[in-house]
């Protein structure tokens, strides 16, 4: 055990360091005179070290003593080791020096500050917020685009004075986003705060947000079924970054198309942090009585009771991943099919047997048939109205990388209930009086609702 714990231990410190260029490593050691221990280590390319080697060092402690060999998989990394040569040693990097180990992680309130940038260094990025340079606004303020006197672009959240996002959620949102480093997530770069303007700076995204494409007749026709697939699996990755592979468990709570940002190369990446809450390590699930979301993408547990969770987010992806496949809004068919929702709309060509007749027109000539009822029936998974059968994010991310693995079958949707008139309606605006609308604010145009709503 102690040649393996230490040899165990190296292994895991050449993969999360990096040296090699790729987060994968191995070694080998003798533990008796006639036979080696075998290690590998690998995380996938999109973790950060200090999250890898987060990932690796859990995946390290469910390896089971007193076992000839061993291994644990995870959506993120793996960790093996047998007693022969399990791996092709010539396919490896070439060996390096020891890493350094790990920086210790700095105080938050060092992290902010070094972050934090000058108002009159914002105000001519963007030409004194001038309204050329707007690119979208909400109920926490507009966004503007702006240029950094070293010629980097930034997208800049001008968080207005009535802003119902105050202080804490200004806090929140820096702190919170400034720990997250993910392929899939927009980077903060620094934050504002002189006399009454509160800014966070991010990094420019400039394809603006999926809802832009997906909801447009002739954009739409851009976002062919591999980019549709891609940019599925890259939410998922987020998302189980920020549910399980982060050094914080983090739940978004405003999951949506105009919440999901595309890059040059079309590469999602999830924004809009100010509702989201840190969950701490073995806690499940929380509760509030100031609820606020957007109509359609809220889990029914959260809308009706204010209870949250990661399984709460799986909700909103499952409703987003519908949208982008059949590239409609969740309530379209609400307001063109006698007063029928989306999921249910759905539910109802699944239960028929006429999945196909849901999918996007402007993608016929692309798509594939079994990625395409693949991704609908994982959809219908993850919108079940009992929290509890729906899948976590790593099953979620499993189940887009894997043709062979069998899906459960989905029980229907939340809020699939008949309205007083006899059609499908899911009842959010029947969810009490006390409600007022606004709208969230991603780094670009948005036109999705966001409520404020208090349970009964």
């Amino acid at each position: 055990m102690e040649v393996l714990l230490e040899t165990l231990g190296d292994v895991i410190k050449k993969a999360f360091a990096g040296w090699s260029g790729k987060k994968v490593a191995a070694a080998e050691a003798n533990f008796t005179s006639l036979q080696k221990l075998y290690a590998f280590a690998q995380c996938t390319p999109d973790l950060t070290a200090w999250d890898c080697n987060k990932c690796l060092q859990n995946a390290n402690g469910y390896l089971v003593e007193g076992k000839q060999g061993g291994r644990t998989l995870t959506p993120s990394c793996i960790v093996m080791y047998e007693s022969y040569p399990f791996y092709n040693a010539s396919a490896l990097p070439v060996s390096a020096p020891p890493p350094p180990p790990p920086a210790p992680v700095t105080d938050e309130l060092t992290t902010v500050e070094s972050l934090q940038f000058d108002l009159a260094t914002i105000q001519v990025a963007t030409n004194d917020f001038s309204s050329k340079n707007k690119l979208g606004e909400g109920g926490f303020g507009e966004v503007f685009q702006g240029r950094l006197l070293d010629g980097q672009q930034i997208a800049v959240k001008r968080l207005s004075r009535s802003s119902r996002q105050g202080d804490e959620e200004f806090k929140n949102e820096v702190l919170l986003v400034a720990k997250l480093q993910h392929r899939n997530l927009v980077r903060l770069l620094g934050f504002c705060l002189e006399g009454d303007e509160k800014l966070l700076v991010y990094e420019f995204v400039p394809n603006k947000s999926l809802d832009y494409f997906l909801f447009d007749p002739q954009k739409g026709g851009q976002l062919n079924w591999s980019l549709r697939y891609k940019i599925i699996y890259g939410i998922a990755r987020g998302m189980l970054y920020l549910h399980e592979d982060s050094r914080l468990r983090i739940i978004h709570r405003d999951l949506k198309c105009s919440n999901i940002l595309l890059d040059s190369e079309m590469n999602p990446k999830i924004s809009d942090f100010g509702m989201a809450r840190i969950f701490g390590v073995n806690q499940t699930q929380a509760s509030t009585t100031k609820i606020m979301g957007t109509f359609g993408y809220m889990s029914p547990e959260y809308a009706m009771h204010g209870e949250f969770s990661v399984k709460s987010d799986v909700y909103s992806f499952g409703i987003l991943l519908i949208e982008i496949i059949c590239g409609k809004k969740n309530n379209f068919y609400h307001q063109l099919d006698g007063g029928e929702y989306l999921a249910s709309y759905i539910w109802n060509k699944w239960r028929d047997g006429t999945p196909l007749k849901v999918l996007d027109p402007a993608i016929m000539d692309s798509y594939s048939r079994d990625e395409f009822l693949r991704c609908l029936h994982i959809g219908l998974l993850c919108i079940q109205e009992d929290p509890a059968i729906r899948p976590i994010m790593a099953t979620v991310v499993h189940m887009l990388s894997s043709n062979y693995l069998n899906l459960s079958s989905p029980r229907r949707p939340a809020f699939f209930i008949r309205s007083r008139l006899g059609g499908l309606s899911i009842p959010m605006k029947e969810l009490g009086s006390n409600q007022s609308t606004g709208r969230s604010m991603p780094l670009s145009t948005n036109d999705m609702s966001v409520t404020e709503l208090y349970p009964r």
